[in-house]
């Protein structure tokens, strides 16, 4: 665990001394802050309570972008530069390795996200009165939604030493599993519309802006977690072999 927090806190440093993860916070608290700010005329125009179901939804669409963009350097730039058969050659594991680099991103996103925490207290601060409950586990849905894509990313970035690549690849398995419902729509059988629908990473948003924490949405998105980064442990473990 020691070589984990080791190899997290170096790339939280890389990630604070880099003008992209600047540049690409800055960018998603900004358009949240829009988004936010354009839910709250409204609501105040049509006289409506104001929640923060439509600013988790926005945010969903953001995330589908922006994580590949939080994790397309962690390991595209180790083997760009050649430095990560150097890690590989360091007392670590792999697993080590994985894990060291998705807690950094994950802390990273975690930052962005309690940054728009602002939000809901404003709404109370304005003199509404949004339901508590449906907020808290709106975040809850958000940050694990955020760490199964951000799971994704590090393994698109495994596969690849070039960024732009990685970000590609990323945003296209991301977008795959976050449409997987889509073709249901038009299939007959029901076994596999509800494979379909359950792989859908979006479909388990929903209990959680409800303000309903189900065990099976939770179980879901900590399997898709598991996957991928089980995934990149195996792309990097191939590496020691090439």
């Amino acid at each position: 665990m020691r070589n984990v927090w080791a190899i997290a806190r170096r790339e939280l440093g890389a990630y604070f001394a880099s003008p992209i993860a600047y540049l690409v916070g800055a960018a998603f608290l900004a358009m949240m802050g829009f988004f936010f700010y354009s839910d709250v005329v409204f609501t105040v125009l049509s006289r409506s309570e104001p929640t923060m179901r439509y600013v988790f939804g926005v945010m969903t669409t953001l995330l589908l972008f922006v994580a590949p963009m939080l994790t397309m350097r962690l390991l595209a730039e180790e083997q760009r530069l050649g430095t990560l058969e150097l890690l590989l050659t360091a007392p670590v594991r792999d697993a080590e390795v994985a894990l060291g680099k998705y807690l950094a991103a994950l802390l990273f996103y975690a930052g962005l996200l309690a940054a728009t925490g602002v939000y809901p207290l404003l709404l109370f601060w304005m003199g509404g009165n949004p339901d508590v409950g449906p907020i808290l586990s709106g975040y809850l849905g958000m940050l694990l939604f955020g760490a199964a894509l951000l799971a994704i990313g590090l393994f698109a970035s495994s596969l690849t030493q070039n960024q732009v690549v990685a970000v590609v690849v990323g945003t296209g398995l991301i977008i795959l599993l976050a449409v997987a419902s889509l073709p249901a729509e038009a299939i007959t059988n029901p076994t596999l519309q509800g494979i379909l629908n359950h792989l859908d990473l979006r479909n388990h948003l929903m209990n959680f802006r409800r303000g309903l924490i189900d065990t099976t949405d939770v179980v879901y998105y900590l399997t898709v977690i598991a996957a991928f980064l089980f995934l990149t442990v195996q792309v990097l473990n191939s590496r020691r072999w090439r």
